[in-house]
């Protein structure tokens, strides 16, 4: 999409889902999204624009740590550094290259919320969390996302609209937007702020968002791409779903792909949708072909029961190195139960 590819094929008269060139810089460049957000009076972290090194050493000391470290264009979902202390800053400036965006470390619950959008009307799906970190308690670096779930009551319905109103539309109206505005919140005591934007659906958000639509979702892709979205309507099933990404071992540093995969039907037998991402078909079966290898997903009437019918399926399968957070949906999980001790 940063390519083009939504311009190309507009431009043959073929339908696409997705953003214009233009739009796709939302994600395809952190500086411009970054001063898109202050331009359209989106709420965001405070950040600077740096050019080399030695800037990105300035702009920490005046943010102070933790920091964010941001890689301006495209990072396969590593571009971005929390550093917490000035050990880890110079470890990152060392692999980020080129410009950056250094902006202040923000405190709150993070989701994603993910619009559809068709120009000028916004079809939301339900909101999701994401787990970045690639160890148990956020620990570790950054990854494109080692696990999700989905679950209304990620976020109240006074908080998704405060999102639409100060987040989506204002985007939409400014660009013009198609297609799916990914929009990566962090819930702070002063409001939702934006932490990025992506131009498509998330990964791993999408496998949970999948597994808890209930309707089909290709009347609302179509009418997407033919400017009338005001029409469409999704229906969901009412319990969260939960998606544990299986990686390789190293990911998301160096790996070996090509490790025989086994127990796919038993984890499926389980109740569980195994969605393949690092795979491939070799001369002995499936076998691991990329970082993030698989996403064990399975869904429940309430958040505990769904996070265990998919650990106990993500347990059925095996390769040689594989990894895997055990916490995914926990943090959700003890919001719930602290709210329910409130009441």
């Amino acid at each position: 999409m940063v390519a083009g590819v939504v311009d190309a094929f507009r431009a043959r008269g073929r339908k696409i889902v997705g953003p214009c060139r233009a739009a796709a810089q939302l994600e395809g460049s952190k500086v411009f999204a970054k001063n898109f957000f202050v331009k359209s009076k989106i709420p965001t972290a405070e950040y600077v624009i740096v050019e080399d090194a030695a800037g990105a050493r300035n702009a920490v000391d005046r943010f102070g740590f933790p920091v964010v470290l941001k890689a301006d264009g495209l990072a396969a979902g590593k571009g971005v550094v929390i550093a917490h202390d000035r050990a880890e800053a110079e470890a990152a400036l060392a692999t980020l290259q080129g410009r950056l965006v250094v902006e202040e470390f923000l405190t709150g619950e993070e989701v994603s919320f993910i619009a559809l959008c068709d120009g000028r009307d916004v079809l939301p799906l339900d909101p999701t969390q994401d787990h970045k970190a690639v160890f148990d308690g956020d620990a570790g670096p950054n990854t494109g996302g080692m696990g999700a779930y989905c679950d209304s009551a990620i976020l109240t319905a006074a908080e998704s609209r405060e999102i639409l109103e100060r987040v989506i539309y204002p985007t939409v109206e400014a660009t013009g937007y198609t297609g799916f505005l990914y929009a990566g919140m962090m819930m702070t005591a002063d409001g939702p702020k934006v932490l990025e934007f992506n131009v498509r659906l998330g990964d791993p958000e999408t496998q949970p968002l999948m597994h808890r639509m209930a309707s089909d979702f290709v009347p609302a892709l179509v009418a997407a791409a033919e400017g009338r979205l005001g029409s469409a309507k999704l229906e969901w099933r009412a319990g969260p779903s939960v998606c544990v990404v299986l990686a390789s071992g190293g990911y998301p540093g160096t790996y070996e792909s090509g490790r025989p995969i086994t127990g796919l039907d038993s984890a499926e037998a389980l109740g569980a949708t195994v969605f393949h991402a690092g795979t491939r078909q070799g001369p002995r079966g499936i076998e691991t072909a990329g970082g993030r290898v698989l996403g064990v997903t399975a869904g429940a009437d309430d958040l505990e029961t769904a996070i265990g019918r998919a650990y106990r399926a993500a347990r059925e399968i095996r390769f040689e190195g594989m990894h895997y957070r055990g916490d995914i949906g926990r943090k959700g999980l003890e919001r719930y139960n602290k709210k329910n001790v409130g009441t």
